[in-house]
């Protein structure tokens, strides 16, 4: 019986710490060697860090990650070694080297380079033009690179049909979205299936900027079944004994590979042959461990906790600092900044107007004691009556209207921002999407600040979160903050709805707006009022210079605001001309009067 050894490493990397980087590396290497490995597999550029983005145009960032490459090829004897780093050549390219006996043997280069949504790929890296194959103990192996997965006719299709693959190594740096790790595992399972190979997909873990990689690395056999995975949103290294002469046997059985060898004309395929190991016959099986993926809640709520400790610590900040209000999104914000950084490293703000009601005073305290965090308080009345003395001249016979309510939220800003310069805090905002979206925030108030933990969590999302969380050990987020009407207590009375349509509402107007692109009369189609989306899409057509400005958060959708929808500021396209059929015979509305409709929160 043929029997590969293979050790996936899901290692947490740090863009730019080529040192400690290695120094993770080195440490897997090792404890590969104990478990007598044959091959171990690392993420996509392991080296840098993904993604490098415009440190790639440093050619001495290039040159210490050839050093590092050095390094780590010198140290790795006894076992191969596939490593992500950043070739040089003519040009650079994302690349794996496959290390074997202290020395780099051959360098794969990533065929397909993703340039959409949060990818930017063809910015900086050219095209590889290989497929390589090498053999390990008689059995051969191919390597390609995260994106090349995907093609069904790409490298592993002629990795496996014109070079004899029996097992193809895919490592990755993939970042998070909802929903994305069983939409991978449909792609493979169909691409192991087809080329009749097993194939190990091998995935970066940890936080950078918006960005989460969950690993969930997984292993499916010729058959496309799952042979193995490991845990999502933590470092490990997954070690198991895969059976390869099953794969022969498959491959007996399906006449249209002989077909398809005969008609397809492949790329050359380099091979190369690396000596045996030296564990040969002295290991005891290890069967492949199979984790359970996460349920849907569970899953999005590690995320946000994995993003913002990686955030945080990756940034050398020690603790987060949170502003109050005893509403849904606020007290979310906190909760997970306790769970991803400790309660003695989360600090609450509590800043009350004359607006604003018992009820928060007593929700926020009730939070803050039922988490065990350190709980601060200001009153903002006697800054906000400086503020309007020193501007009452000039709004003399001036009617009340946003411009008082934005400058509540500007001091508790610049409060905000005070508490962060003086103690080196990281002032964590609390928007949510829908909010985001439709430009439901305040420049330079409750905006201000340096990570949005929830800024691509859809309100009705953060309801559910809550209460989910709530369901964990003892519930911490008090039940009358999740049943209260979202308000921002500005002005009496107030509530969201005030300006926005239910969120129930407004949330599937917007995914299908933002997120999915359709048109005014695609979401008419949808059922909901036409007055509604014209107001909806004006507001968030207006609002692209505020989402510019916001700081960054992470990532927890299919289309994040920021990275993957790229709007221009200065634009005058508008789906007007349609909204007008609709709403123009009834209201008489031009285009002046929704775009001032559009504007109530900017």
């Amino acid at each position: 019986m043929r029997t590969l050894r293979l050790a996936l490493a899901q290692t947490n990397s740090t863009v730019g710490d080529l040192a400690g980087n290695v120094q993770k590396i080195l440490e897997a290497i090792e404890k590969a060697k104990e478990n007598k490995v044959d091959v171990i597999a690392f993420p996509e550029l392991a080296i840098p860090g993904y993604p490098p983005e415009d440190l790639l145009l440093k050619p001495q960032f290039i040159k210490e990650n050839l050093h590092a490459l050095e390094k780590v090829a010198k140290r790795c004897k006894g076992l191969a070694a596939i490593v992500g780093f950043v070739d040089r050549q003519e040009d650079i390219y994302n690349a794996a080297a496959v290390i074997y006996d202290g020395a780099v043997r051959f360098v794969y280069h990533k065929c397909y380079l993703p340039n959409y949504g949060v990818f930017d790929e063809n910015r900086y890296f050219q095209v590889g033009k290989e497929v390589p194959v090498f053999t390990l103990n008689g059995i051969t192996l191919g390597v390609n690179i995260c994106e090349d997965i995907w093609y069904p006719e790409g490298p592993t299709y002629a990795q496996a049909l014109g070079g004899g693959a029996e097992v193809i190594i895919n490592i990755n740096a993939s970042p998070y979205h909802a929903g994305k790790g069983l939409f991978r595992e449909k792609m493979v399972a169909t691409r192991a299936r087809d080329n009749a190979v097993i194939i190990a997909y091998v995935n970066l873990v940890g936080g950078q900027d918006e960005l989460v990689f969950d690993g969930g690395s997984f292993v499916f056999n010729e058959q496309g079944e799952l042979l193995a995975r490991g845990k999502q949103f933590r470092e490990s290294l997954i070690v198991m004994d895969l059976s390869v002469d099953s794969v022969f046997r498959a491959r007996l059985h399906d006449p249209r590979r002989r077909k398809e060898r005969l008609e397809q004309i492949f790329p050359e395929v380099q091979k190369y042959h690396l000596e045996n190991t030296k564990w040969g016959g002295k290991r005891k099986p290890l069967s492949p461990p199979v984790e359970d993926g996460l349920p849907r809640l569970d899953e999005m709520y590690s995320a946000l906790t994995l993003g913002l400790a990686d955030y945080v610590h990756k940034n050398g900040f020690k603790k987060g600092v949170i502003g109050l209000s005893g509403g849904i999104d606020s007290a979310l914000t906190a909760t997970i900044a306790v769970d991803a950084l400790g309660k003695e490293n989360v600090v609450g703000v509590f800043m009350p107007s004359r607006y604003t009601s018992e009820v928060s005073g007593e929700d926020v305290e009730s939070l803050a004691r039922n988490l065990g965090i350190r709980l601060i308080r200001f009153s903002i009345e006697s800054p906000f009556k400086s503020y309007l003395s020193l501007l009452s001249q000039e709004f003399k016979d001036l009617p009340a209207d946003i411009t008082e309510e934005n400058l509540q939220s500007r001091i508790r800003g610049n409060l905000m921002m005070a508490l962060s310069n003086k103690f080196g805090w990281l002032v964590l905002t609390t928007g949510n999407k829908s909010e985001m979206s439709v430009g439901y925030a305040t420049l330079y108030g409750d905006m201000a600040g340096g990570f949005g933990v929830i800024k691509d969590v859809w309100k009705t999302l953060v309801y559910e979160l809550a209460v989910e969380r709530n369901k964990k050990d003892k519930p911490v987020i008090p039940e009358r903050t999740i049943r209260r009407p979202p308000t921002a207590e500005l002005r009496p009375d107030q509530t969201d709805q005030d300006s926005l349509p239910p969120y129930e509402i407004l949330d599937p107007i917007l995914k299908a707006y933002v997120e999915e692109d359709k048109s005014y009369d695609e979401i008419v189609a949808m059922g909901f009022d036409p007055t509604v989306i014209a107001k909806v899409i004006a507001m968030v057509d207006l609002s692209e210079f505020k989402r510019r400005q916001a700081p960054p958060g992470i990532k927890l959708t299919p289309r994040a605001l920021g990275k993957d929808r790229r709007m221009p500021i200065t634009n005058r396209y508008r789906s007007f001309y349609q909204v007008k059929k609709e709403i123009g015979s009834r209201a008489r509305k031009d285009k002046k009067t929704i775009e001032k409709e559009g504007k109530e929160k900017t």
